[in-house]
Parts: C-alpha cells; sequence; structure tokens
C-alpha cells in the first residue's frame, strides 16, 4: 500500500494543491463546515469520515485521464473566468450568511479551481471525488421532511398488510396500547446517506462511466430506504404484539444497523471489481497552469480579502411596532399553536377573543449576524397536521389528538420585503443586504377554530391580516 501510494504520489499531487488552495480561496465557510462536522449531528455524523476517505482515495487512486490524439482542449481561460464569476457569488452569499448556498458552491470551487490551474480534462476526471466530498455538506436536513412522508406511506401500507388494527394518520401510527410516530429520527437519512457515500466510493474505484455511476447510486439509494421502511415495520410489529412494552421501542439503534447490515453487506459482496486497464501517465502529472495562479490571487481578492475588508454600514433602525387597538397583550402560553423560535428573536404575544397574534423581530448588529436566524421548525408539525391551504400562506391544523382546529397565517418581513416562504425570505437577505436593512420579523395570526370548520372565522383572519399593511418604525 505504501509502494503504490508513493507511486501515485505525482498524480495526487496535484489535486492535492488545488483542494489546498480552493479552501484558502473560501476558507470562512470551510471552516464552518469543519465546525459542522466535529459536531456529530445525526444528519452529518458521516461528514468528517466522508472528508478522510476524499483524501485517502487521492492518495491511494488518484484522479487521471487516459491520452487521447483527439483530447479536448484545457480551456484554462474559461476555468478562470468561472473561477473568479464563482468567487464573486460565493463573496455575496457569505456577505449575508446564507449558509446553505454558499455550502453549494463549494465543490463548484474546487472544479472551477482544478479547471483553472489543471486545464478541463483533469477538472472533468476530478469531478466524481468532488461529488463524493459534497456528500459531507450539511444538506441532508433538507432532505428529512420528504423522506418522512415517504417512509410514512410505505410502513403505513406494509402495516396493512399484516392485517393489524392501527390507525394511520401521516407520520402517526395509532395501536390499540398506544401510539408511534415516524419523526425525524425515523427518516432513514443516515442509511440513505452511508449508502450513498459506499456507492460512490465502489463507483470511484471501479473508474465507472456515468451509466455506471447512476445505477450503482439508484441501486445504493433504494436499499438505503427499504433498510429503514423494514426498520420501522419491525418496530410496527413488535410494539402490536408485545402492547408497546418492548425494550426494543425504547432502544433500537443497534437493530437499525443490523437490518441495514443485512441489505448492504450483500450487495457489497456480490458488487463488480475493476481494475484500471490503462496505465496513468506520470509525466504530466505536476503540471500546474501558471495563467491559473493570476486566475486564484484574483478570486483571492474579490473573496476572502474582499470580506475581511468589508464593513457593514447600514443604521440600525428601531424596532418596528404594530397597530392593533382591539387586542391585549399576552402570554405566550396561551397560543393555540405553541411556537418555538430562537433566543435572538423578541417575540410579543396579542389577543383578542379566538385570535391570537406573535410578532417576533430581530436586528442585524454585526456583520458576523444573520439578517434572517435559522428557524427549523417553528411548530410541532407531527401534532399539527395542515387539513387545508386556503391562500399562500394560510393553512388550517387539526391537533390529531383533539381533532381542535386552528386558522393560521404566517408569513416573513426582510427588510422591506415580504415572503410567506422561509427559503424566499432567505434569498430576501440579499436585496435587503444591499438597501442596507437590518430588520427581521416572523408573523403569526392564529385563530382558534374549534373542531367545527374555520370559514366562519376566515373574514375574522382577512381583517387582522389587513392590520399588518403598513408596519410602524
Amino acid at each position: 500500500m505504501l509502494r503504490k501510494t508513493l507511486d501515485n504520489l505525482p498524480l495526487s499531487r496535484p489535486y492535492l494543491i488545488t483542494t489546498a488552495i480552493a479552501v484558502l480561496i473560501f476558507y470562512p465557510t470551510w471552516i464552518r463546515l469543519a465546525e459542522a462536522w466535529l459536531e456529530f449531528e445525526q444528519v452529518l455524523a458521516h461528514g468528517l469520515a466522508t472528508a478522510v476517505i476524499f483524501f485517502g482515495l487521492l492518495v491511494i487512486h488518484p484522479p487521471f485521464h487516459a491520452e487521447r490524439p483527439t483530447q479536448s482542449k484545457p480551456y484554462h481561460l474559461a476555468g478562470a473566468v468561472l473561477l473568479i464569476a464563482t468567487t464573486l457569488i460565493w463573496g455575496l452569499l457569505e456577505l449575508v450568511r446564507i449558509d446553505t448556498l454558499a455550502y453549494l458552491l463549494l465543490p463548484a470551487g474546487l472544479i472551477t479551481t482544478a479547471w483553472a490551474l489543471l486545464g478541463l480534462p483533469r477538472a472533468i476526471a476530478f469531478i466524481p471525488y468532488v461529488l463524493l466530498l459534497s456528500l459531507s455538506l450539511p444538506i441532508w436536513a433538507d432532505l428529512v421532511p420528504a423522506l418522512v412522508e415517504v417512509a410514512s406511506v410505505v410502513v403505513g401500507n406494509w402495516v396493512g398488510w399484516f392485517g393489524m388494527t392501527a390507525l394511520i394518520e401521516g407520520n402517526s401510527i395509532t395501536l390499540p396500547y398506544g401510539r408511534l410516530l415516524i419523526a425525524d429520527g425515523c427518516s432513514g437519512i443516515r442509511y440513505f446517506a452511508i449508502s450513498i457515500l459506499l456507492a460512490m466510493m465502489s463507483s470511484i474505484l471501479n473508474d465507472y462511466r456515468w451509466r455506471g455511476w447512476l445505477i450503482t447510486l439508484l441501486v445504493a439509494g433504494i436499499l438505503g430506504l427499504i433498510a429503514n421502511w423494514v426498520r420501522i415495520t419491525i418496530l410496527v410489529v413488535v410494539a402490536y404484539e408485545t402492547n408497546m412494552q418492548s425494550e426494543l421501542l425504547a432502544d433500537h439503534e443497534t437493530m437499525g444497523w443490523v437490518v441495514f447490515a443485512a441489505f448492504i453487506l450483500p450487495a457489497l459482496y456480490f458488487s463488480p471489481v475493476r481494475k484500471r486497464a490503462t496505465q496513468p501517465n506520470m509525466a504530466s502529472g505536476d503540471s500546474i497552469n501558471k495563467k491559473g495562479i493570476v486566475a486564484v490571487v484574483t478570486a483571492m481578492a474579490l473573496g476572502p480579502i474582499a470580506l475581511v475588508l468589508a464593513h457593514n454600514t447600514a443604521d440600525q433602525k428601531p424596532a418596528w411596532r404594530i397597530n392593533l387597538p382591539e387586542f391585549r397583550q399576552a402570554q405566550t402560553a396561551t397560543l393555540p399553536i405553541p411556537i418555538s423560535l430562537p433566543n435572538e428573536l423578541n417575540e410579543q404575544i396579542w389577543s383578542s377573543g379566538n385570535t391570537w397574534v406573535s410578532f417576533a423581530q430581530s436586528q442585524k448588529k454585526s456583520p458576523d449576524e444573520k439578517l434572517v436566524p435559522y428557524l427549523h421548525q417553528v411548530f410541532d408539525k407531527s401534532m399539527w397536521q395542515v387539513v387545508t391551504q386556503l391562500e399562500p400562506g394560510l393553512n388550517i391544523y387539526r391537533n390529531i389528538l383533539t381533532r381542535d382546529k386552528v386558522l393560521m397565517a404566517q408569513w416573513y418581513k426582510v427588510g422591506s420585503r415580504k415572503s410567506w416562504s422561509y427559503r424566499n425570505a432567505k434569498l430576501l437577505q440579499i436585496p435587503a443586504a444591499l438597501r442596507g436593512e437590518t430588520r427581521f420579523a416572523l408573523i403569526t395570526i392564529q385563530t382558534f377554530c374549534g373542531p367545527r370548520d374555520c370559514t366562519n372565522v376566515l373574514a375574522q383572519m382577512h381583517t387582522t391580516l389587513a392590520s399588518f399593511d403598513g408596519l410602524e418604525d
């Protein structure tokens, strides 16, 4: 292994240097990513291991492209332009701290850096390794809700096939002696991520073409999901047969990995193994285009150096005030649907009859702060489920236990602009930052309907909504 590593070093070195340069250009985001790896959260527990595997593959199985008479041109200038453009976009996202999009630009930064320094053919050979490293980005949490919904549908159908007495409502499975909830931890995101990681490793080691890549990733992803569905179904059957008394319901971590291994280990055992038929050309391994260095220096000036020199010159403004003459201040605990907000938001509650208003706002005071704070899950969506969407941002929610219904409107105000979507609110940070706006608010209106239909309180909701057409400074 040591001899093979030393023999591959001429091919590995330019990619290792390129990676180091790309990390230096985009270092603020890479530092935050490394901190996220070290937290070992559920959706990113594999992050640090993925980074180690990335560097290990570069050393023991470096990228290479077979030299052909019709070899495509390196197009270093195009790579340099794309590197500078990527840096400019990343710098803007980093300035307003839109972390998710900034993370997604890290793979683009690696590829464009390789393109500028090594040329297009070797940058293309580098893409599979960059895709593997991309699995360490904190983007998996966005897949959790979709995976929970899919798991709920599949497991619900499987439970019906077993003929068990069960009431299935969304991600809630009510049995005669208790209730099971398919929560975020049951999404199977860990099994899915590790399956994809193993598939990418196998594809790289076998030097698969794109068709082989797609087939391998598809099979691995399906196996990871099926393993999780089988695990949840086993828990439901055990809960049903033991009247919710089995210890496996409280501690099923080991059982989950055993089920996952039963699916993934045979797939790894029977997967094909291929050796490189073409020997790499060591002569061109160390060549780095000198013109690309100019692009790297320019990217450094437009990226991290510009961020260090940037100062937030926006003036602080007074907090927003709302005019609700018929409402009186109330306690947070009185809300029909309890809301959980981060500490940086200053929340005030008003109530009038069966209507409550939650107005939570904050103001960005330093360049390191986010204008729109991180809001993972404002309320318990496993307990309160959407029955009907009447308008954008206006939904009827029903409590799965009490059957009570609540008409709720919720929207975001970013500076002078408004959004019904949290994702759009994150994007609105960019124009807000360019205009020097520093205020953010999350506004929630809840009208209690009881178990009956909510159409009789819709006019009252629209009247309350009209009160927020203009916020006072």
